[in-house]
C-alpha cells in the first residue's frame, strides 16, 4: 500500500476558490505548487454549487456598513479584526483577480445605456451589494480558477487524491529528536491516490487545507457528496486548534423532491421579491421578523420555517416566486427554472416547495487574517477555516468573498516565506517515515459502510440539527462514541481505502460537532436551542 515519496514547496487541498485562488496566486509568485482533489475532477466543489453571488460594493454602500450588517448576522460575536480585514480588502481582491485579471463574466445592470453590475440584494444585506452571474454565480467564477491554474506551469493538479492523515514532526519523524522539540510542525500529507490504491508521501515546506465543510454528514444538505469535514478532523489530529464547531448554518430554501437530494433555492430568489408561505397560503415572515421579513437573517428563516412546518405538521412550505418577482424570472434565475421545470414545477405559474438543509459551517480550523493556523507550516482558508468572520451566523454571499481573500492573503504569505528562505531543512524532510499500512484485511463491505453513513447522517439531522436540546445532544454523542469505538477497529484492521477514509473522517466531524453544540448553552445564531426558538429576534 506503501507508494511514491515527492516534494514540493506548497500543498494545497482542495480545488473550490479558496483552494484554487491560492495555487494560482502562490503559483504566480514562483512558488511550486501540487493541488490535490479528492474528487476525479477539479471542477466538483462547492464552489461550482454555488448560487447566489459574491459580496462586493454596491452604490451607497462602505466597509463601515458592510461591517455592520456581516457582525449583526453573525449575533456580535465575530472577530472584529476578521471582519474589517474582509471589508477592506475583499472587495479589492475581487477587482483585482477575478473582475480584471480572470475578468469574469458577472451579469451587467439589464440598462444598455449605463455601464456597471447588475447588484442582487440577499438577506441581512442593507444595499445591493451582490455580484452575480445569472444564478451561477460559483460554477462561473470555478470554470475561470481552473482555466487558470492549466494555463501554469508550475501548478501540478492531482485528482483521486484523498487525504488520509497530516504529516507532522513529532509523530511521523524516524529521528527519535524531532519528539523533543517544543514546536510542531506539519510537513505535508499522506495522500490515498485511487487509481492506483497506494498511499503515497507528499512533503511540503507548507500545506494549504482548503477541504471545505461537512455538510454530508447530515441527512440533507445543500454540498457536493463527500463534504464531510476532512480537513477539520485531520487538522485535529495534528494538534491545531479548532472553534466554533456548533455554528452549522442551514439554508433555509431547498427544493423539496421526496427521496432526492437537496437542490439549493438561491437566496437572491427572494432578493428579487419571492416570499414565503405555509401549505395554508399565509405569508409568515412578517410575523418572525417585522423588519427584515423574508430576508431576515439565514439563521430566523430557517428557524421560522421549522416552526411553521412543526406546527402545522406539514413536510415542506412554498417558496411563492410567480406573484411577487418581477421581470424574467427563467433569465434570471435559468438554472432553478431548469431544475424545477425538469421536476415538474413552473416557478413562473407555481410556488416551489422548500425545506432547510445543512449548508455552511461557521467554524472550523481558527486562523488568523493569512490564513495561518496554531500548527506551524499549516494554512487554512474558505469553509475548512475558522476565521471569525461569520460568528454564529454567516451573511449571505460572504463564503466565496471569505475564500478569495483568505487564500490569496495565504498564498502571498507562504511565498514570502519561501523567497526569504524560511523553510524546513532537507535533512528534517528525509527524515519523515513512509506509510505504515494499519490493516491489510480486504473486507469493504459497501453495504456495512452505507448503513454506518445512514446512522449519522439521521443522527445529526434528528438531534443536532435546526433545534437541539440537551437530551438530544446527550443521545448523539453517546451514539456516536459507541459507533467510533467499532468504526475504528475496522479501520485499523481494513485495507485503506477512499470510502473508509471518508467514513472515519465523517464520523469524527459529527462528534465534533455535537460536542461543541453540548458545551455552547447559550442559544444564539445557528445553535438554536429548543427553549428558545420561539422569541426570534434580530
Amino acid at each position: 500500500m506503501s507508494g511514491s515519496i515527492k516534494e514540493t514547496e506548497c500543498l494545497v487541498i482542495g480545488t473550490g476558490i479558496a483552494g484554487s485562488i491560492c495555487a494560482l496566486v502562490a503559483a504566480r509568485q514562483g512558488v511550486r505548487v501540487t493541488l490535490l482533489t479528492k474528487r476525479s475532477d477539479p471542477f466538483i466543489t462547492n464552489t461550482n454549487l454555488a448560487q447566489g453571488g459574491i459580496a462586493y460594493r454596491g452604490e451607497n454602500d462602505s466597509p463601515e456598513l458592510f461591517k455592520k450588517d456581516i457582525i449583526r448576522a453573525g449575533r456580535g460575536i465575530n472577530s472584529i479584526e476578521a471582519v474589517e480585514f474582509l471589508v477592506e480588502n475583499g472587495p479589492a481582491i475581487v477587482e483585482e483577480l477575478l473582475i480584471k485579471g480572470l475578468h469574469v463574466e458577472f451579469t451587467p445592470l439589464r440598462r444598455a445605456e449605463v455601464e456597471g453590475f447588475d447588484f442582487a440584494q440577499e438577506g441581512a444585506h442593507s444595499v445591493k451589494r451582490i455580484l452575480h452571474s445569472a444564478d451561477c454565480t460559483g460554477k462561473v467564477i470555478e470554470k475561470a480558477l481552473i482555466a487558470a491554474l492549466e494555463r501554469q506551469e508550475n501548478v501540478e493538479v492531482i485528482t483521486g487524491a484523498t487525504c488520509i492523515d497530516l504529516i507532522t514532526l513529532q509523530h511521523h519523524s524516524k529521528d527519535i529528536q524531532a519528539r523533543y522539540v517544543l514546536k510542531d510542525r506539519c510537513l505535508g500529507a499522506y495522500v490515498f491516490m485511487e487509481e492506483k490504491r497506494e498511499v503515497d508521501v507528499i512533503l511540503a515546506q507548507y500545506t494549504v487545507l482548503a477541504t471545505g465543510g461537512l455538510g454530508d454528514i447530515y441527512l440533507h444538505t445543500t454540498n457536493e457528496k463527500g463534504t464531510v469535514g476532512d480537513g477539520i478532523v485531520m487538522a485535529k489530529r495534528a494538534g491545531a486548534r479548532i472553534l466554533n464547531m456548533e455554528f452549522v448554518q442551514f439554508h433555509p430554501t431547498s427544493l423539496y423532491l421526496p427521496g432526492k437530494r437537496r437542490f439549493l433555492i438561491s437566496e437572491a430568489v427572494r432578493g428579487e421579491g419571492a416570499r414565503l408561505k405555509n401549505l395554508s397560503g399565509e405569508y409568515f415572515m412578517d410575523k418572525y421578523n417585522p423588519q427584515f421579513k423574508d430576508l431576515a437573517p439565514r439563521d430566523e428563516v430557517t428557524a421560522a420555517i421549522w416552526m411553521e412546518m412543526i406546527k402545522n405538521k406539514e413536510e415542506y412550505v412554498l417558496l411563492d416566486v410567480a406573484n411577487h418577482v418581477n421581470g424574467n424570472v427563467q433569465e434570471r434565475f435559468p438554472t432553478i427554472f431548469r431544475t424545477c421545470k425538469d421536476a415538474g414545477i413552473d416557478i413562473t405559474r407555481e410556488p416551489i416547495p422548500v425545506v432547510p438543509a445543512a449548508h455552511f459551517l461557521c467554524g472550523g480550523i481558527h486562523v488568523d487574517t493569512r490564513g495561518r493556523t496554531t500548527l506551524e507550516g499549516l494554512y487554512a482558508v474558505g469553509e475548512v477555516s475558522c476565521t471569525g468572520l461569520h460568528g454564529a451566523n454567516r451573511l449571505a454571499s460572504t463564503s466565496l468573498l471569505e475564500g478569495l481573500t483568505w487564500g490569496c492573503f495565504a498564498a502571498k504569505d507562504i511565498a514570502e516565506r519561501i523567497h526569504s528562505g524560511e523553510t524546513v531543512k532537507e535533512k528534517t524532510m528525509r527524515s519523515i517515515r513512509e506509510w505504515i499500512p494499519a490493516g491489510e484485511l480486504e473486507n469493504e463491505d459497501p453495504a456495512l459502510i452505507a448503513q454506518d453513513w445512514m446512522v449519522i447522517k439521521h443522527t445529526m439531522w434528528n438531534y443536532v440539527g435546526i433545534v437541539r436540546s440537551s437530551q438530544r445532544l446527550k443521545r448523539a454523542i453517546r451514539d456516536l462514541r459507541h459507533m467510533y469505538s467499532r468504526v475504528e477497529d475496522f479501520y485499523k484492521e481494513t485495507a485503506v481505502s477512499k470510502d473508509i477514509i471518508s467514513l472515519f473522517h465523517g464520523l469524527q466531524s459529527a462528534i465534533l460537532v455535537a460536542e461543541a453544540a453540548q458545551r455552547n448553552r447559550r442559544s444564539i445564531g445557528c445553535h438554536r436551542l429548543s427553549n428558545s426558538f420561539t422569541q426570534i429576534k434580530i
